[in-house]
């Protein structure tokens, strides 16, 4: 038992430590009450100070697609200059405006059209990457694991991965996963617009109900490469599919809340709600018409004149030609962006929630947010909203490093646990490769 003396010299501690903590946490909320309150460049200052220390981390930039579909010169990476401004949302100096810290360039491949099978696509985007992260070695480097990002961002330069979009790149075949794990893809996005033999996407027909037995063993073997899914373009059934199959957190890469935006390529609240035991980040996207109401709802509305215009090229171009100057495009603003920011932290909290902006893969863009530049005026609007430092900078990039980090932790188990998956969909599902 305490005696009377240490009991007493013992509640006096816990007290005077408990003070502590109080007057520490008055202090933290004083300091983000006047940061809220500051003009525009003390927070833009603040911004910048955070991300010396952190780095912002975007999910999704397709510049490897916009190099391969320049149309003055397309694939010339000499051509598509980065040390130039470029006709794009991208090139060195934007990025370094933008405070890019580590980059996941997308090696996107459309799933609608297949001429000669996917692979080779696949590779080329893959090549084109590779080469363009060569060929600036002063500003990019190879940072595959989420403590290379960290000490890539040590020495100035930008930690750069690679994501692949679409798991039809992958043709029904795990031993191909693996191979594009081996060339340095970090995460795959199941599907993209198209659904697959073995998972259904947001936005085209739902065959499965979500993931077939071969797309839970997609998950499984992705899990023990330590690659990230990404359910970005999923639909939600592939979501909920996903997060029962997972051993290691999802991501994002670049989607926003159907709360807000109704179109299937955002994420539900019932997911949302999931992301905390899972441990993974929803990575807001930019496109407009993710981010803005209005926006979809226009869009919809393009696509009802469409339609009713039937397939007459000539028609359809003057129905459209008439909507437009009746009803002009409404502007998504970078307040729309950060509602969403604001409302996955709520519902998933701060920790699950990242920047995924899908420059160079969308033609309109949010008004404030027009380019790679932009990231810190964002967070100085997030700064005048009340979030914290310890939060802009989970939402800068520890949130997503710190999935990629458990994804690895997660893989070298699981490489201990069981060898390389040979199961096929014809085995699991019985369907022809």
């Amino acid at each position: 038992m305490l005696t009377r003396v240490r009991a007493v010299v013992l509640a006096a501690t816990l007290l005077a430590t408990a003070g502590c903590a109080q007057a520490t946490a008055r202090r933290s909320a004083d300091d983000t009450q006047t940061l809220r309150n500051a003009d525009l460049d003390t927070r833009l200052a603040h911004v910048h100070a955070l991300l010396k220390d952190v780095p912002l981390v975007d999910g999704h930039n397709d510049l490897p697609w916009a190099m391969r579909e320049f149309a003055a010169s397309p694939l010339d990476l000499d051509a598509y200059d980065l040390t130039r401004p470029t006709p794009g949302h991208t090139d060195l100096a934007r990025l370094r405006a933008g405070r890019i810290g580590g980059q996941f360039w997308s090696v996107y491949v459309p799933g609608e059209v297949r001429d000669s099978g996917y692979a080779r696509v696949q590779l080329e985007q893959i090549d084109i990457a590779r080469r363009t992260i060569a060929r600036y070695p002063n500003d990019f480097a190879w940072a595959l694991t989420a403590q290379s990002v960290r000490d890539v961002h040590r020495t100035g330069r930008i930690g750069s991965l690679l994501g692949m979009e679409g798991g039809h790149a992958i043709e029904n075949s795990l031993g191909a996963l693996r191979a594009y794990y081996d060339l340095g893809a970090r995460y795959m996005t199941l599907t993209h617009n198209v659904t697959l033999d073995w998972a259904d996407a947001a936005g085209d027909v739902h065959k499965h109900g979500g993931l077939t037995a071969f797309g839970k063993e997609v998950v499984r073997e992705m899990n023990r490469l330590g690659m990230l899914v990404d359910l970005s373009h999923t639909s939600p059934g592939t979501m909920s599919d996903a997060l029962d199959a997972t051993e290691a957190p999802v991501i994002f890469s670049h989607s926003n809340a159907r709360a807000l935006t109704n179109v299937p390529r955002n994420v539900p609240d019932s997911i949302l709600q999931r992301l905390p035991a899972n441990g993974g980040v929803v990575m807001i996207t930019f496109v407009p018409g993710f981010a803005s109401q209005r926006v979809a709802d226009w869009n919809a509305r393009l696509d009802s004149v469409r339609r009713a215009a039937g397939t007459d090229a000539d028609a359809q171009f003057q129905a459209v030609a008439a909507f437009r100057q009746a009803s002009p495009l409404p502007r998504a603003v970078l307040a729309d962006v950060a509602d969403h920011l604001d409302h996955v932290k709520r519902v998933a909290g701060a920790a699950h929630v990242g920047l995924g902006a899908d420059y160079d893969g969308i033609t309109d863009v949010v008004q404030g947010l027009e380019d790679v530049s932009r990231y810190p005026a964002l967070l100085a609007e997030l700064v005048r909203r009340g979030w914290t430092d310890d939060e802009l900078r989970g939402l800068a990039g520890n949130n997503v490093l710190r999935a990629l980090e458990r994804a690895e932790q997660v893989a070298a188990r699981l490489q201990r646990e069981r060898p390389a998956s040979t199961k096929t969909i014809r085995a699991l599902d019985g369907v022809r490769p």
